[in-house]
């Protein structure tokens, strides 16, 4: 099976241009917000008679389907869960090895994803080698992460720059002005700040219902 091999710029590259999208743009405003409660209506007084099951709807603001769905939008990903990662000696292996991995895999939500490059970066280490997506020893950097995620079947390029865009997301949230590469190779940067970074990107996610 054919992969495009990404660097770690050019994941940057890409995650930036879908991040600076007037459609990414208008997805992400207002994430944070619940929607706008709409204006109650007057109801006429109800004729007396015996009460009816269905009456407590109409005491609610918006319709009982989008309660529903706003409910299940707002819960977390889940942890991932479906396959153990390679041990130590896999983490060493190039990604390429792993292709097999794909076959009959479903894509997934970014935030989906982000967990299973979180579950890398915690399991095989983090690294922050310039340019590189991982060392010797098979630590990630985060985008390595991210394309090691892919290259295991944990969703689709597609959802790889997604996921890229809402990291970029996160770090313009937290006053990063620049791409996920050089944030990962700051001076005094660490694995704990890695993990955070993905932490607070799927909570963002998620909530989004992304």
């Amino acid at each position: 099976m054919a992969t495009a091999v990404l660097t770690p710029d050019q994941l940057d590259g890409q995650a930036a241009r879908l991040h600076d999208t007037q459609a990414w743009q208008q997805i992400v405003t207002g994430w944070e917000h619940t929607a706008a409660e709409p204006t109650p209506a007057l109801a006429p007084a109800p004729a007396p008679g015996p009460a009816r099951v269905s009456d407590w709807r109409g005491m609610l603001s918006v319709p009982v389907d989008q309660l529903i769905d706003d409910t299940l939008r707002a819960l977390p990903a889940p942890p991932p869960h479906e396959r153990p990662l390679p041990g130590r000696l896999g983490a060493m292996l190039p990604d390429r090895v792993h292709l097999w991995r794909r076959v009959g895999q479903s894509d997934l939500r970014p935030s989906v994803h982000l967990g299973h490059a979180r579950q890398i970066l915690a399991e095989w280490g983090w690294q922050n080698t310039p340019y590189r997506l991982r060392n010797a020893r098979g630590a990630r950097c985060v985008c390595g992460a991210m394309i090691s995620a892919h290259r295991l079947g944990y969703g689709s390029l597609d959802t790889v720059d997604r996921a890229g865009a809402w990291l970029i997301t996160e770090l313009r949230a937290q006053g990063w002005p620049g791409l996920i590469g050089p944030w990962n190779r700051h001076p005094g940067r660490t694995a704990a700040d890695a993990l955070a970074l993905v932490d607070a990107t799927i909570r963002r996610a998620s909530l989004a219902g992304q």
